[in-house]
């Protein structure tokens, strides 16, 4: 077990980021150095970063995050910024959405570990789930797709006046810029960047902020998501 063998020692920042859940904070990083690098969720040079450019710059997105609220996390991956997140906040109730199998396994594998009663792991790409799972007050996402098209992919799952908050590096400005048509299409009304995590990780982790008004993902969307429930309804009167 080589690769786990190369992850470093918890930081001290880690105690305090997670506190009573610091011991399955550690136990996460042992599975994502562990199984996560075997099943090739993440790669063997992750391993050791994992705390402060993985862990510790996920579970700061607790900082933006409103209390009591719903939460999906569009294509989790290894679970990455949502158990984090789940670890640091236990007053959310957070889906992680995954489209691949083994992806998914692992996430329920490490949900069921930790005993996180607040996650649930759902399998299936954003598009598919339009109408299917209830509509959320916040959408996570990391390093899922430049930031155009994981607007289309989040937006249209938020309930009116919800945000997406994308966690991204240093292209933020410009990624903002470049993608303000297609979200204001999307039912955007107000977009920020914020950096959070300050004095626990080095650089702060950066988060691009898009609020949404009454019609997220915009008519079209909203016209899927009428279909997507009607559709719903049907299935359950049979």
């Amino acid at each position: 077990m080589t690769e786990a063998a190369e992850l470093p020692p918890a930081p001290e920042q880690a105690r305090e980021v997670f506190g009573d859940r610091f011991d399955d904070a550690v136990r996460y990083a042992e599975l994502l150095a562990d199984a996560g690098v075997q099943r090739g969720l993440i790669g063997p040079r992750e391993v050791p970063r994992l705390w402060e450019r993985h862990l510790l710059n996920c579970a700061v997105l607790s900082e933006a995050v409103p209390e009591g609220v719903t939460v999906c996390d569009v294509g989790s991956g290894a679970g990455l910024p949502g158990i984090p997140l789940a670890l640091v906040r236990e007053d959310l109730n957070i889906t992680l959405l995954e489209p691949l199998l083994r992806r998914t396994n692992f996430l329920s594998e490490v949900v069921e570990l930790l005993g996180l009663d607040h996650v649930t792991v759902v399998r299936g790409r954003a598009e598919e789930v339009l109408g299917k799972l209830q509509p959320v007050h916040v959408v996570t996402a990391r390093a899922v797709a430049p930031l155009d098209r994981l607007a289309a992919w989040g937006i249209p799952l938020l309930r009116p006046y919800g945000e997406m908050l994308a966690l991204k590096g240093d292209t933020a400005e410009e990624e903002l810029k470049a993608s303000a048509t297609a979200l204001s299409k999307l039912g955007a009304v107000e977009t920020s960047i914020l950096h959070v995590g300050e004095g626990i990780v080095d650089p702060m982790s950066t988060v691009v902020r898009v609020e949404v008004g009454e019609s997220p993902g915009g008519v079209r969307f909203a016209a899927k998501r009428a279909k997507a429930a009607r559709t719903g309804r049907a299935r359950r009167r049979r």
